[in-house]
């Protein structure tokens, strides 16, 4: 199958495109704006805002399908740049699938598009109504709905909860602590970590593990059908951060810095799995398989 993977420089990308080259896919990929290297990926730059030049990649390619995962994704950033986040979540997954019509369409959503779930009624399901509670959740239910209303059956939508692992940009929270506690084991910091919303509960999945999920999903999900990507579980982040420290082995004080607790926060978000699990799909390798692969990439160690 040839797949094309929209911002496949990215976290996910990267871990997708080695997954499907295992399984003998033909991967072809778009980055922007910054050139990017991927082991045995044809490579083409596209703004996917640009929809001339997302079509022009589509026509020259020729993909069986697309993963789309490019856009913007941090949370917290999205309340300074709203108008930023929608052009490229919104606007640019409209391009996306009307350029490939004819073709599967898999999209990255997000768990975010649930908004503040009680607890009782966690884990969620995908049929839980929407509420989305931050500009970054919001541009994912847009950009849903509008990929199911030109796609149709053609369309898949994955909301992933958490993802974390090797690779993920420094100003998230898990690869952030990670990369303050070797500074501190250089001796380049003084012995603090400066966090933010500690309290707040995560359904982790290892990065690697959501790849396979993706690749499952291309060949033996039901179109016109969402799926969550989660572990059924949920870790607080001062527990993530505890299991870090102790694979570390870096003494530090804990300092809340008002810089990184986000507007809205919300307590608890824990994903109920079963669609995807359904289809053979486990959410491994685990959380502290990814936890320590954090620190080790931090640290530089091999």
């Amino acid at each position: 199958m040839k797949v094309l993977v929209t911002g496949v420089g990215g976290f996910v990308g990267q871990h997708l495109a080695r997954c499907l080259h295992e399984s003998g896919d033909d991967v072809v990929g778009s980055y922007w704006p910054e050139p990017v290297e991927v082991p045995g990926v044809e490579l083409h730059p596209a703004d996917v805002c640009d929809r001339e030049a997302v079509e022009r990649i589509v026509r020259k390619v020729q993909p069986d399908a697309v993963v789309h995962l490019a856009g913007m994704s941090h949370v917290g950033e999205s309340w300074d740049q709203p108008g930023c986040y929608f052009r490229v979540n919104v606007e640019g997954t409209e391009n996306v699938v009307r350029a490939a019509a004819g073709a599967r369409v898999l999209i990255a959503s997000s768990s975010e598009v649930y908004g503040a779930v009680p607890e009782p009624e966690q884990p969620i399901r995908e049929d839980r109504r929407l509420d989305p509670g931050s500009p970054y959740g919001l541009t994912k239910a847009a950009a849903e709905r509008i990929a199911f209303a030109l796609g149709g059956s053609s369309v898949i939508a994955v909301r992933s909860f958490n993802l974390i692992g090797p690779g993920q940009a420094p100003r998230f929270a898990l690869p952030s602590f990670a990369g303050q506690l070797a500074a501190i084991a250089r001796g380049d910091a003084e012995p603090v970590i400066s966090v933010g919303n500690l309290s707040a509960r995560r359904d982790f999945v290892h990065v690697a593990a959501a790849a396979r999920g993706y690749e499952r999903l291309l060949r033996d999900g039901t179109g016109g059908s969402v799926y969550n990507l989660a572990s059924g579980h949920a870790w607080s982040i001062e527990e993530a951060l505890a299991a870090l420290v102790r694979i570390s082995g870096v003494e530090a004080r804990v300092e809340v810095d008002p810089k990184r607790v986000r507007p809205v926060d919300q307590p608890l978000l824990e994903g109920e799995p079963s669609r995807l699990a359904a289809l053979g799909w486990a959410p491994e390798p685990g959380v502290e398989q990814a936890i320590e692969e954090l620190w080790r990439e931090a640290a530089g160690a091999p």
